[in-house]
């Protein structure tokens, strides 16, 4: 198992607990990958990582590279961490600023005005895995119930009710962009179902060859996908 460690001022600095479990699910996600999504922490704070997300095939965001960063609280995991995308996404569950909108980013207990109950925001039970999957899901399948981004909202209804082209073509022209990026970044992006799927195997036989996971006093610091 390949160990990466983190500054000593950090780890003497940061709260044991969250540390810790940050680290735990670090090593989770990196060893036993999603599909479509790679994810890397800063080497100087484990609190802040960066994450790829690769639109899947047979999606409007296939062949799509978007960057989105983590940044988790002190009190982590009894606080949810927050996500944003680095680049603009046009979608109904993100604002403008790029601020990722689902449940599980909520805090804990339920919320009367959005309707939200408290199983389906945040709890302590809940990691990293569990918030990546929801917005694998969320690409795929918007809420326009409780929109963060009207425009995006509405124009996703439109092309849901009568096949308006609009946000199919917004979509598009974001992924075409978002190639550029991956070039810039060196990144080959999966196009395919079986380039999708083949790299989180490969990653994971990588960890079984490698001894299989630990929870040791780990981070991590390597790029994403290389091309």
């Amino acid at each position: 198992m390949k160990k990466y460690y983190f500054a000593a001022k950090q780890l003497s600095n940061s709260p044991p607990n969250a540390l810790r479990r940050l680290q735990q699910e670090l090593v989770d996600v990196t060893d036993n990958p999603i599909e479509g999504i790679k994810v890397h922490s800063a080497a100087e704070n484990i609190f802040i990582w960066k994450v790829a997300i690769f639109g899947a095939p047979g999606t409007f965001y296939q062949g799509g590279y978007f960057k989105a960063t983590l940044k988790f609280p002190p009190r982590y995991p009894f606080e949810p961490p927050s996500m944003r995308f680095d680049n603009p996404l046009f979608h109904p569950n993100v604002y403008k600023d790029g601020r990722v909108c689902i449940s599980i980013l909520h805090p804990p207990g339920q919320d009367k005005l959005s309707g939200e109950s408290a199983a389906e925001r945040w709890n302590p039970a809940h990691g990293v895995r569990s918030i990546l999957l929801s917005v694998i899901s969320m690409l795929n399948e918007p809420n326009i119930s409780s929109p963060a981004n009207v425009d995006a909202s509405v124009s996703y209804r439109k092309h849901k009710e009568n096949g308006n082209k609009e946000f199919p073509d917004i979509i598009k022209k974001m992924v075409e962009k978002s190639k550029a990026e991956a070039a810039k970044d060196g990144v080959k992006v999966p196009e395919t179902e079986e380039e999708y799927v083949i790299r989180a195997r490969v990653r994971r036989q990588q960890a079984e060859n490698e001894g299989g996971t630990d929870n040791g006093d780990v981070g991590l610091e390597e790029e994403f996908y290389d091309a």
